[in-house]
């Protein structure tokens, strides 16, 4: 899906926009995808000889994707998707430059306004990172 769905789905923009396609999404679950450009502006400093896209990134760029399922749940200019909670974070391969990883989003729970995820993050058919997460829809104040 184009760039226009993802934005209008989510809050966030460029340069903290790490969501490139949505491949398949359905209501519990989703997969993105997302190719780690040589000009990002993370590489400059981790680490500038033997660049590395950091965790706390691929991370984020799974619970966007999480926050593009749970859209349906946000009334425009209502409220923003928020993690409330990362857990169980493992780190199993490093993505570097020019990688395309697939992020893989699955509802597991939903009590009144919290969502409980589980993500995992691919890379060349291995797992990058897995992990579970909450989020919350926090109101917006006019």
């Amino acid at each position: 899906m184009s760039n226009s769905v993802i934005e209008a789905a989510i809050p966030h923009r460029g340069p903290m926009l790490l969501v490139d396609e949505i491949v398949e999404q359905s209501d519990e679950k989703i997969v993105c995808h997302k190719t780690f450009r040589p000009d990002e502006y993370f590489f400059q400093g981790h680490y500038p000889d033997y660049p590395l896209v950091p965790g706390v990134i691929l991370c984020e760029a799974t619970m966007q994707a999480g926050a593009i399922m749970l859209s349906k749940f946000v009334t425009e200019g209502e409220g923003v998707p928020v993690a409330t909670r990362l857990s169980d974070v493992k780190f199993k391969k490093m993505v570097r430059p020019g990688d395309k990883i697939v992020m893989e989003v699955k509802l597991n729970e939903r009590l009144a306004d919290a969502f409980f995820m589980s993500g995992k993050v691919t890379v060349a058919g291995k797992v990058a990172v897995r992990f579970d997460f909450a989020c919350t829809v926090a109101k917006t104040e006019a």
